[in-house]
C-alpha cells in the first residue's frame, strides 16, 4: 500500500476546499459576511493550512465586516467557541470565528496561534504570528506574554530566528531575567546552526522560496524603517529633555542614543548619564549607564561569536573574544554589587549579583542572595536552581538534589529553557553523588526532546560505556 506524497494530499484538500472557498466569495459580495465566515470555515476544516486560498481571504473579508459596522461575537458566541475543544482544527476553527468577528482583539489571534503549531499548520502559524507581532509592537503597552508566546510558537516551528527576535523584544521588556537571557542565547546558537544549513532541504511547495525571497527584502526594508524611527526617537527624546530635563526623560535620551549604536551616540549616551550622576549622585544614572556598558559588552560578544563561526581558527579574534568575555564578567560584578549596595531590597538584583558571583566561583556569597531571591515567587525557579549549582559545585551534592528537585516543582509549563537547564542540573547531581541509574534516565529523557542539548549525549555514552545500561 503506497502513501500518498503530501503534495498531492494537499492539493487534493485544497480542491475541496476551493468550494466553500467559492461560495463565500460569492455570499460575501452580497455582504452576507455571517454566512461567508461560516464557508470559509467548513473550507479550512477540508484544508487548515490553506493560507492564500483560505485564511487570507478571510481576514480581509473580517477587516471589511468591521469597518461596515459587523457587530463582535454574542456572549453566547464567545461561551460555545471558547469552551475546550479536543483537537487543534477545532480549536483553530473556534479562534478563527470569534477573530473574523473582531479583528482587533489579539487574544483570539493567539489562541488561533497555539492551536495552529499544535496542529502543524505552520505556513498559517507563520502567517498569524507575524500578525500578532507586528501588532504587539505597535501597541502602547506591548505584552511581555505575547512576546514569549511568539518565542516558543517560532521555537516550536523552528524558525530560529524569528524567535531570536521575540525574544530580544521580551528583553527589553524585562532586561534582568536571567532564563530569558539564557534562552535567548540558547536560540541564536540554533540559528547560526539553522543558517548553515540553508539550500540542502527543499519544500513541498516551491511558493516558499518565494516568500522566503520576500521575508528577506521585507526585513531590509525594516531595518532602514527601523533605522530611521531611531534617529527620530533620538530628536524626540532630546526634545523632551530640553523642555523638561526629568530623570525620566534623561534616562529615555540615554537610551534612545544607545539603540542608535554607534560609537559617537555611545559615548554621548555614557557622557550624558555620567554627568547626571556625577552632578545629583543620584545611583538611577549609574545604574543606567552600568546597563548600558552590559548591554554593549554582550552586542559586541555576540558579534565575535557569529565571526568565530566563520573563522574559528583567528587567534586574533579568539583573544579579542576572551578578552571582552573577562571584562564583560568583571563589568557586571562590579556593577551588581553597587546595586546591591543601593538597592539592598532588590530581589531582582541580589539574584544577578548572586550569578556573578556564581561565575567567579564565590559559591559561599552568591548562596545567601539566591536564598533571599526566592521570596519574589518569579524569580523562585531560576534562584532555587542557581543555589543548588552553587551546593553541587561546592560538593554537596544531597543539598544540590533537594534544590533542583524543589526547582521543578515550582518551574512555570512554559519555562522549557529552564525546565531543561534544571534536569540537566539534577542528572550532574545525580551522577556525581554516584545515583548513576536516576542520572542516565533523566539524560536520556533530555536526549529523547533534545539531542544536542549541552553535553548530554556525550554524557549518556561515557556512562554507558561503563557498563551502565539505563
Amino acid at each position: 500500500m503506497s502513501i500518498e506524497p503530501q503534495e498531492d494530499q494537499f492539493e487534493r484538500n485544497l480542491e475541496k476546499a476551493r468550494a466553500f472557498f467559492n461560495r463565500a466569495e460569492e455570499v460575501a459580495s452580497a455582504d452576507n459576511f455571517d454566512y461567508a465566515i461560516d464557508l470559509y470555515l467548513e473550507g479550512l476544516r477540508l484544508c487548515p493550512d490553506a493560507l492564500e486560498d483560505g485564511h487570507a481571504p478571510l481576514r480581509r473579508l473580517a477587516l471589511i465586516r468591521q469597518a461596515k459596522g459587523g457587530k463582535k461575537p454574542s456572549i453566547i458566541e464567545k461561551a460555545k467557541r471558547l469552551a475546550p475543544k479536543k483537537t487543534p482544527i477545532e480549536q483553530m476553527l473556534n479562534a478563527e470565528y470569534l477573530l473574523a468577528k473582531d479583528p482587533d482583539c489579539l487574544a483570539y489571534a493567539e489562541d488561533m496561534l497555539k492551536a495552529c503549531v499544535a496542529g502543524g499548520y505552520h505556513r498559517t502559524a507563520e502567517w498569524i504570528a507575524q500578525l500578532i507581532f507586528d501588532a504587539n509592537r505597535a501597541s502602547s503597552k506591548p505584552s511581555l506574554a505575547t512576546y514569549l508566546l511568539l518565542k516558543d510558537s517560532y521555537s516550536q516551528m523552528g524558525l530560529y530566528s524569528k524567535a531570536v527576535a521575540a525574544c530580544q523584544h521580551a528583553l527589553e521588556l524585562k532586561p534582568n531575567d536571567d532564563a530569558l537571557r539564557d534562552e535567548f542565547r540558547d536560540l541564536c546558537a540554533r540559528m547560526t546552526m539553522e543558517e548553515g544549513k540553508y539550500g540542502k532541504s527543499a519544500d513541498f511547495r516551491s511558493s516558499i522560496k518565494n516568500k522566503e525571497l520576500q521575508d528577506r527584502l521585507h526585513s531590509q526594508e525594516q531595518a532602514v524603517k527601523s533605522a530611521e524611527y531611531r534617529q527620530k526617537a533620538v530628536l524626540e527624546a532630546r526634545k523632551m529633555v530640553k523642555q523638561e530635563p526629568t530623570v525620566t526623560n534623561i534616562l529615555q535620551l540615554a537610551q534612545s542614543l544607545a539603540d542608535l549604536d554607534t560609537e559617537e551616540s555611545w559615548a554621548e549616551a555614557a557622557a550624558l548619564l555620567q554627568s547626571n550622576y556625577e552632578k545629583t549622585r543620584d545611583f538611577t544614572f549609574k545604574r543606567k549607564l552600568g546597563e548600558l556598558q552590559i548591554r554593549r559588552l554582550k552586542d559586541q560578544i555576540r558579534q565575535l561569536h557569529r565571526q568565530l563561526q566563520e573563522k574559528p581558527d583567528d587567534e586574533g579574534l579568539k583573544s579579542r573574544f576572551q578578552a571582552l568575555t573577562a571584562l564583560l564578567d568583571k563589568t557586571e560584578l562590579e556593577h551588581y554589587k553597587e546595586c546591591q549596595e543601593n538597592y539592598p531590597t532588590d530581589y531582582q538584583v541580589k539574584y544577578e549579583y548572586g550569578r556573578c558571583l556564581l561565575k567567579n566561583h564565590r559559591y559561599d556569597e552568591a548562596i545567601p542572595l539566591f536564598q533571599e531571591a526566592q521570596q519574589n515567587p518569579r524569580l523562585r525557579p531560576s534562584a532555587l536552581d542557581k543555589a543548588g549549582l552553587c551546593f553541587l559545585l561546592k560538593g554537596w551534592f544531597e543539598d544540590a538534589i533537594d534544590l533542583f528537585q524543589e526547582a521543578l516543582q515550582q518551574c512555570p509549563p512554559h519555562e522549557t529553557a529552564l525546565a531543561k537547564d534544571i534536569r540537566y542540573n539534577l542528572a550532574r547531581a545525580y551522577e556525581a553523588a554516584g545515583q548513576i541509574d536516576k542520572a542516565l534516565e533523566i539524560y536520556r529523557k533530555l536526549a529523547q526532546t533534545d539531542y544536542s542539548f549541552k553535553d548530554v549525549s556525550q554524557r549518556i555514552d561515557k556512562l554507558r560505556s561503563k557498563g551502565h545500561n539505563g
